[in-house]
């Protein structure tokens, strides 16, 4: 039986859809564990200093983890493993003992200095912590330390599984990683405290690379650590995984300086800000990288081939069906943010005043689903045409953008008794002291929205039009649908709370799931009505039986937790 199991793991897909489709449902599953493991998080803890501590100490390894994929980005390996592996299984084998090499010796070398600058790490990322707080998260941060260098061997080791197809083995390893972490919160937390958890992250990223070991291994994959050479390939792999790279690293420089600033607005303000982008983080995956990841493989081969017809017609019809889910549950997380939030995090010590502050921080979050969404698919476009540096540039202008505006804005906030009253007024926490901490989840909005806004301009300046009046009516169908989805979901809210008991965890579970599935109905009425073009591609998607064989390439996790 066991040898079936590890049999039907190792399988190879070969299809786009049912490769897209099955790394779609382990993201899904891989989402429900997560906010499983906030959930657990939340009731241990509420927003409080012990979990503000627990994610400060996430700053150092992330930054070391994004640097290590330099060396481990599945994106910029995969091609050159094809290449090697085409001309021999010896070329193969040499490259992935090469590159294994590099990673090891520059990642233990980076784990090793930042062990020993950890003091000063967490002077500059948490500056409003001191004394025995500041001495908790050095200790926290030294144990992730070991995350980075499992994590990194794991995304050189996915490199291979998803060179040979091989995605359920690659599908199951997110699944493993979360639920070390619930390990750890359940049963090494009462033991060891703070600690416990920490080291269940430690035993998730483990475990995260330990999964895909075997397959690997009988694929070529060899755990032999030699002298490295810096050969044509390590270069252009270098060449490859640097744009993503420094992406990710402007992106965790900006969630370092946000958090640092948090870490001087009061017990909890850390724990908000997280719990609340973890909450936008899954319509985000599940839409905007899930369609532009799908979507990459065939904008490459279709600028390969020099079809820019081709190209901008994958390109508009991926935009559109990002919009077409993005609206909608922007949305429903707006009405339905304090249901949400008090479903998935109302437990044990997370209190009222905890929940009104995080569905605020929601609300802002979600201003920016769609704008990310799209940065997901823009900055892919430009890397399957060749103009690798280019969304990196933008990125700087977003990150600064987002880093100037938090520093405004929260100066606003702090010396206009005007701004203050109306800005906690308009999301009704004017009575919570925390509520400057709604400035940073805001901040990051008013980035992403910059960020589209030039990825876009950038866009139609290199390739024109792709379908104006096509991209209109598909705006048209979609608000119009997602303002009576909202209307009807928060007309709804009232009489259910008068028939349900909204002191329970069924009946907040009932109200909001009630109330969204009437909107939804509603809203798929209307665009069936309006004989909305997106509606009935994904009906005929659902009725076709067809599979492409196109390869796809999923995406390397892009932070620790």
């Amino acid at each position: 039986m066991v040898k079936n199991i590890l049999y039907f793991f190792s399988q190879e897909q070969k299809g786009v859809h049912q490769a897209a489709f099955l790394l779609a449902i382990s993201g899904i599953l891989a989402d429900i564990l997560a906010l499983l493991r906030d959930r657990l998080l939340a009731a241990h803890f509420g927003a409080s200093r012990t979990l503000d501590l627990y994610y400060v100490s996430f700053r150092v390894p992330d930054f070391v983890y994004t640097l290590s994929l330099f060396f481990a980005a599945s994106t910029a390996l995969i091609p050159i493993i094809l290449d090697k592996f085409k001309e021999s299984d010896r070329k193969g084998e040499e490259f992935l003992s090469n590159i294994f090499s590099f990673f090891t010796f520059a990642v233990l070398a980076l784990v090793i200095l930042a062990y020993f600058l950890m003091p000063h790490l967490i002077s500059l990322a948490a500056p409003g912590f001191s004394g025995a707080d500041r001495a908790q998260v050095i200790l926290l941060s030294r144990i992730l330390l070991l995350s980075p260098l499992f994590l990194g061997l794991s995304n050189l080791v996915s490199s291979v599984i998803q060179s040979f197809r091989r995605f359920y083995i690659y599908a199951l390893s997110p699944l493993l990683y979360n639920l070390g972490i619930i390990i750890g919160i359940i049963y090494l937390l009462p033991r060891y405290g703070i600690s416990g958890i920490v080291w269940g992250v430690v035993i998730g990223a483990f475990l995260h690379l330990a999964v895909q070991l075997p397959s690997a291994i009988s694929l070529g994959f060899k755990l032999r650590l030699n002298l490295p050479r810096f050969n044509d390939d390590m270069r252009e792999a270098l060449k490859l995984s640097a744009p993503r790279t420094l992406g990710l690293s402007l992106n965790q420089i900006v969630l370092t300086i946000l958090t640092a600033i948090g870490s001087t607005l009061g017990v909890g303000a850390v724990s908000i800000f997280n719990l609340a982008s973890n909450l936008q983080s899954v319509p985000l995956t599940v839409i905007g990288l899930s369609y532009s990841v799908s979507a990459f493989p065939t904008l490459a081969a279709s600028f390969a081939k020099e079809d820019k017809k081709d190209f901008l017609k994958y390109f508009l019809l991926t935009l559109r069906h990002i919009v077409f889910w993005s609206l909608p549950a922007t949305v429903l997380f707006i009405v339905l943010r304090a249901q949400i939030v008090r479903v998935i995090l109302g437990a044990g010590a997370f209190s009222w005043l905890d929940t009104r502050l995080t569905a605020a921080s929601l609300l802002l979050f979600s201003l920016s689903i769609l704008a990310q969404g799209l940065v997901y698919l823009l900055v892919r476009a430009f890397y399957a045409a060749g103009h690798t540096f280019l969304p990196v540039l933008i990125n700087i202008i977003a990150s600064v953008s987002t880093i100037a505006s938090a520093f405004w804005l929260l100066s606003l906030f702090n010396h206009s008794p005007a701004f203050q009253s109306w800005f906690s007024g308009f999301l009704r926490v004017g009575d919570i002291s925390q509520s400057a901490i709604l400035i940073l989840p805001l901040a990051i909005s008013l980035g992403s929205l910059i960020n589209v806004g030039l990825l876009l301009w950038h866009f139609r300046k290199i390739f024109g039009s792709f379908g104006d009046n096509v991209l209109s009516r598909s705006l048209r169908d979609t608000l119009t649908a997602s303002v009576f989805i909202g209307i009807s979901v928060y007309l709804a809210l009232k009489p259910l709370s008068m028939i349900l008991n909204l002191e329970t965890f069924l009946g907040i579970f009932l109200q909001g799931f009630i109330s969204g599935v009437l909107g939804l109905l509603l809203g798929g009425i209307i665009l069936w009505r309006l004989g909305n073009q997106e509606f009935k591609e994904l009906a005929e998607a659902f009725h076709s039986k067809v599979w492409s064989r196109v390869f796809v390439v999923a995406s390397e996790p892009e932070k620790l937790p």
